[in-house]
């Protein structure tokens, strides 16, 4: 199977046209009286009692009797207390919008204010939303176009790397052993030193060329592909087990290469950072799609940021609508899972492991 570099899900557009179609039924569908109506009508009221009993049997002394100023005291306090009211409940949407722009993060997509409140509440409330899903769709549509141009030059490298410099490497290698056939007895074991420097450097230039463009993800699949990249990882100081179930519902290719990348970003943070001895890469179905967990006995997450290579991870996620989440193992380490949807679920069999 291909690898798709062009991973963008092309759903951007109507991410877009429906956030504004719900922007325009929240500001039609939802009239409520504004802010300042509210106080007014509150304030009008008050005054319209108030003259109404002056003008009525109601009359004030001069100098004012005690009785007739707690009357006004008391019509003082009830109306401060309705403006109080009106206003505390008018801005606690406000708050709540005030929280959300604070928090907003836009690769973890998924979280809006609830609109409600007064009519400018509402309509600022909905603007944001609106807003946000914009900056979504366009934050996951310039990824989709630096990753597939990341995937490219990776696979260009990839290949200059095995045509040019594994080719020289190659015929370096065949000229020292011509060398060595030729060479006096004193000199053949420092000719043989520089062969097996040659051939090191030759196992590490092919070991990159593969980490760069995953042929065997093309030829073979996921399934295999994830057991390579286990066993590659698996070194003389952390054991990778993996388990990749043979039936899996099938994938777009663009997904495929996404839990791919993700195994691997996960993999090289395991052996680079988290100080583990053993690794675990599970791939298996779940409903609605198939989940990928990573998980190590390492030093766990910690308090440190998150760096460049989880951002990517994150951002490959929302490429195609997939969910990444970030755990303690159970008894200690750290579990990176990956959910990714599938539309329908058509049973891929694998070959045995």
């Amino acid at each position: 199977m291909g690898v798709v570099t062009d991973i963008r899900s092309g759903r951007a557009p109507e991410r877009v046209d429906g956030a504004v179609h719900r922007a325009k039924a929240g500001r039609s569908g939802s009239r409520s009286v504004s802010l300042f109506w509210r106080i007014f009508s509150l304030n009008a009221a008050g005054l319209v009692v108030a003259t109404a009993l002056l003008l009525g049997p109601v009359t004030v002394s001069t100098p004012v009797l005690a009785g007739e100023a707690l009357v006004l005291l008391g019509g003082l306090v009830l109306l401060l207390a309705g403006n109080a009211l009106v206003l505390r409940f008018g801005l606690v949407p406000l708050q709540r919008l005030d929280r959300a722009m604070a928090t907003a993060d836009l690769l973890r997509p998924g979280s809006r204010p609830v609109v409600a409140g007064p009519a400018e509440t509402a309509g600022l409330i909905t603007t944001y939303n609106t807003m946000l899903d914009r900056l979504e769709a366009e934050r996951a549509s310039g990824a989709a176009r630096a990753l597939s141009a990341q995937e490219s030059e990776r696979h260009r490298i990839a290949r200059e790397l095995h045509d040019e410099v594994g080719q020289t490497l190659t015929a370096v290698l065949l000229q020292l052993k011509r060398v060595a056939d030729l060479a006096p007895e004193d000199l053949r074991e420092e000719v043989g030193q520089a062969q097996e420097a040659t051939r090191a450097g030759l196992d590490e230039i092919r070991r990159i060329a593969r980490r760069l463009r995953p042929g065997v993800l093309e030829e073979l699949g996921l399934a295999s592909a994830l057991r390579s990249l286990a066993g590659e990882f698996t070194t003389h100081g952390l054991t990778v087990r993996h388990h990749v179930t043979g039936e899996l519902p099938a994938l777009r290719p663009e997904a495929e290469l996404v839990v791919y990348r993700v195994a691997q970003e996960g993999l090289t943070n395991t052996a680079r950072h988290a100080a583990a001895d053993r690794a675990e890469l599970r791939l298996q179905p779940v409903p609605g799609g198939v989940e990928l967990l990573v998980r190590d006995n390492g030093t766990g997450l910690g308090d440190a940021p998150e760096g460049a290579g989880l951002t990517g991870m994150r951002e490959r996620a929302l490429l195609v609508g997939a969910t990444l989440t970030l755990e303690t193992a159970p008894g200690g380490g750290t579990d990176v899972r990956l959910r990714v949807p599938v539309a329908a679920r058509i049973p891929v069999t694998e070959g045995p492991r």
